[in-house]
């Protein structure tokens, strides 16, 4: 029944990364939490391994295409490692309610930058042949500033950030969406080994039989979740899915103040 669930709650949140190219992990730690009857800090180190290995599932699946700049992705991640290196220790000190009304507020603001997104969206065409692609570069503190909260976020709660990160790189940065989707899942997947290199110790204390389901049905569902976006309009998936958020996050804060209260 566990790994059913496992497995069942894997396929939500691959199809959502797939499809969204982020915003899978801020549904991973309530549904180990209220689904799978995991603490807060268990939940938010499993959803950094289930978030970091689908990810680079979806980093490799890019490579070909070329999709991923490496050089924007990386000065994001070395700004973000010692950061969610920070947030993971920071995750270890706080109580349990202040830790999930934490992630309440996170999903509340995940919801509304998808919803802000909605706007124009930047070309995610290529340019047509014989065309000169014309690109800002990013400034150092722009991408300093987005790899430190990327990076606190990981650590801190167990996401990767990716529905941040997406908007900042194709909105922020002038990135086509394409190259925004495949940078940001680079980042995570390099946040993700910081933040649980510094919870190695927790790792024993983790319930394998219940993570490799849900990763691994993960990773498969993102692949479907990419042709299913092909699909379906992209501003009713991401409204359906910031409208999930939304509920999502107001659960989880009605529930965190009344173990406050008590």
């Amino acid at each position: 029944m566990t790994r059913g669930a496992a497995a069942a709650s894997g396929l939500l949140i691959g199809l959502v990364i797939g499809g969204l190219g982020g915003g899978g992990g801020v549904l991973a730690v309530p549904l180990l939490v209220y689904v799978l009857g995991q603490s807060a800090q268990d939940a938010t180190t499993g959803s950094i391994v289930i978030v970091g290995v689908t990810a680079l599932a979806g980093v490799l699946a890019r490579l070909r295409c070329g999709s991923v700049h490496w050089r924007t992705g990386l000065g994001l991640a070395a700004a973000g490692v010692p950061a969610a290196a920070l947030g993971s220790l920071l995750n270890q000190r706080v109580a349990e309610p202040v830790l999930l009304l934490s992630f309440a507020a996170l999903t509340v603001l995940a919801a509304a930058a998808m919803i802000a997104d909605l706007g124009p969206a930047p070309d995610v065409d290529p340019p047509a042949r014989g065309a000169v692609a014309v690109r800002a570069r990013p400034s150092t503190r722009a991408v300093v500033g987005c790899g430190l909260v990327i990076g606190v976020l990981t650590g801190y709660l167990g996401v990767g950030g990716g529905f941040l990160l997406v908007p900042a790189l194709a909105i922020g940065l002038r990135m086509p969406m394409r190259a925004a989707v495949g940078t940001s899942l680079l980042v995570i997947v390099v946040n993700s080994v910081a933040a649980f290199t510094v919870r190695t110790g927790s790792a024993a204390d983790l319930d394998w039989a219940v993570l490799v389901p849900f990763t691994l049905t993960a990773v498969l569902a993102s692949f479907a979740g990419r042709r299913l976006a092909g699909r379906m309009s992209g501003v009713a998936l991401t409204r359906t899915f910031a409208g999930m958020l939304l509920a999502v996050g107001g659960f989880v804060a009605v529930e965190s103040v009344v173990a406050l209260a008590s």
